[in-house]
């Protein structure tokens, strides 16, 4: 076992405030009461407080400071080219109809002095995509966390994601992908954007 301490880090702890807890159970128990015959039947019993607890944690990076997490790896480092994460799992609420939509993240960034841990870049996808959200504002919220904070020459985002809202309701979809995109500085031009979409799109593993 290492004798090593443990460095402070952004692990998500199931937590949960428990006057929300007891709030949102209630709403969920009057929910229930609409659209189920039987409320009291075994298995809807603890339902309202499952559910209560389910949405605290889909929501949880409400409670988490992105600038803070790309902060707490932020190094200096003479390095000037391309720096990719790639296929970052994003799961996010559409705050329209509070149903699901699931994806990957494809992040890069050209450091100008400084880098950040490449866990950093995940969590902060994280902290942004469990929150209700469109998935056209999360594609720029995480362009400009990254952009302020480091500073870099450029940043790109690339968001490809299936919405259960188009799947289970409305037009009924099921193999319809939303692919967003967002760019700042050098990736506005076409070769160094070229480039990261290739890349991206390779399998290097």
């Amino acid at each position: 076992m290492s004798d090593k301490p443990k460095l402070p880090d952004y692990e998500k702890i199931d937590s949960f405030n428990q006057e929300k807890i007891e709030k949102l159970s209630g709403h969920y128990s009057e929910i229930l009461k609409l659209i189920v015959e039987d409320v009291n039947r075994e298995g809807l019993i603890d339902t309202p407080v499952r559910v209560a607890k389910a949405i605290q944690y889909f929501t949880h990076g409400y409670d988490v400071d992105p600038v803070e997490i790309l902060n707490s790896a932020k190094f200096k480092e003479d390095y000037r080219e391309m720096v990719i994460v790639k296929d970052i799992d994003v799961f996010s609420m559409c705050e329209h109809h509070m149903i699901p939509f699931i994806g990957k993240a494809h992040v890069a960034y050209i450091p100008d002095g400084y880098i950040t841990g490449l866990s950093k870049i995940a969590r902060v996808v994280e902290a942004y995509s469990r929150r209700l959200q469109v998935q056209e504002r999360l594609t720029t919220q995480i362009k400009d966390a990254i952009q302020n904070t480091l500073n870099p020459l450029g940043v790109a985002v690339v968001i490809e994601a299936k919405h259960l809202c188009m799947v289970m309701r409305g037009v009924a979809k099921q193999n319809s992908v939303t692919t967003t995109s967002d760019f700042t500085g050098a990736f506005k031009r076409q070769e160094t954007r070229a480039e990261f979409i290739h890349l991206i799109g390779m399998n290097l593993h």
